[in-house]
């Protein structure tokens, strides 16, 4: 049995009796099915009932490809002249019980859930979230051995970029992006994991600035945020650099401080903490040290086949740590008009603990200023 058909009898497990998941093309279809499928205008299903096997429903162009990738068995075709909602009508008609009620992938186009509500006029609707949420929070063996891999790619480059020292300056941001993104290719990541984000200066200051013309100043502290995917899992990494020159004024105690903040927030995670507690603990020291107003997010989010995924290390959230669950460790302090500091390591929660999947170095200086 491959891992997606356990995923699928796990879901299997938790539904009720006439519940069916409808998912389109998103990472929950590729979690379930192995079928990676970018959406589109035309229809394309998995539906999922409580019990006996799924079905899917593609565009004719796609199916043998999908028949190549998935384990699932029944896979029904659509011809450009057919009409594919009477192809769906018959493979929910073929699931082992009646569907009373379609839960739907979150992010399906309205297009096609209002032509599941008009197909099925008496059924109920719900989204598929909770249940979906539920099985893909805890990462199962081959999906940390990717998120791994991509995690180990990133260090790489982190450490090859830093590197760079002097050679970085005069570069503009999105120069510097780019050989990011040429770096993390070469050394077999595919594409990255989100727009690379190179803030220099007052631009770190902006926790989601991406990259621009500016460009890199003797003593700039640059936030410099990036990943790569591997087998379709990603990879989050944040460090600030100062590529040469003498930083500005209270940068050296604001990068100590976040540096400390994120000690603090991985030494409390353990399995059955509260995500909220981690969040406390990362807020709570940058507050004594004089940033609480600085730290304007979040500690971190979880990360799997989306960047941003549960669990959130947020305040308020009681949801209680579990092994296997991943997400990122990432305080920062953002001086508005100045500089930025932000310090990011992907996490695994693990029996005891936690382990860091990014290992490069934290601290601001270049290796020939170390």
């Amino acid at each position: 049995m491959t891992a997606f058909e356990r995923r699928t009898r796990r879901l299997q497990s938790e539904l009720s009796p006439g519940q069916a998941v409808v998912l389109c093309p998103s990472p929950n279809l590729y979690y379930l099915t192995g079928v990676w499928e970018t959406p589109s205008e035309r229809a394309f299903f998995a539906i999922i009932g409580a019990e006996g096997d799924p079905a899917m429903v593609v565009p004719e162009l796609a199916a043998a490809q999908v028949r190549a990738e998935t384990w699932v068995e029944d896979v029904r075709a659509w011809g450009d002249a057919d009409e594919p909602m009477a192809v769906v009508d018959a493979a929910v008609d073929d699931q082992a019980s009646p569907v009373e009620t379609y839960l739907l992938d979150p992010t399906m186009w309205a297009r096609f859930s209002e032509g599941f509500r008009h197909r099925f006029p008496a059924a109920s609707y719900d989204l598929a979230e909770s249940v979906m949420s539920a099985l893909r929070v805890r990462k199962d063996e081959a999906e940390l051995a990717a998120l791994r891999d991509a995690a180990t790619i990133a260090d790489a480059v982190s450490i090859a970029v830093r590197g760079m020292g002097e050679d970085a300056i005069g570069r503009t941001e999105t120069e510097l992006a780019r050989t990011i993104e040429d770096r993390l290719s070469d050394r077999g990541g595919t594409g990255v994991s989100f727009e690379t984000i190179v803030g220099s200066a007052a631009h770190g200051a902006h926790p989601h600035h991406t990259h621009g013309d500016r460009e890199i100043e003797p003593g700039d502290p640059v936030v410099l945020d990036f990943g790569t995917r591997v087998d379709h899992y990603p990879s989050d990494q944040t460090r600030t650099v100062v590529f040469g020159g003498e930083p500005p004024d209270g940068f050296v105690d604001a990068h100590t401080a976040v540096l400390d903040a994120q000690a603090a927030a991985v030494d409390a995670i353990e399995p059955g903490v509260t995500a909220e507690t981690v969040d406390a603990a990362a807020r709570d020291l940058l507050e004594a040290r004089g940033y609480g107003d600085a730290f304007i997010h979040r500690t971190g989010h979880g990360v799997g086949l989306d960047v941003h995924e549960p669990p959130y290390i947020v305040a308020g959230s009681d949801r209680r740590l579990e092994p296997g669950m991943v997400f990122s460790v990432e305080p920062g302090v953002y001086i508005e008009d100045r500089f930025g500091v932000r310090i990011e390591d992907l996490v695994v929660v693990t029996e005891d603990g936690c382990e860091r999947l990014n290992d490069s170095p934290r601290g601001w200086r270049p290796p020939d200023r170390a």
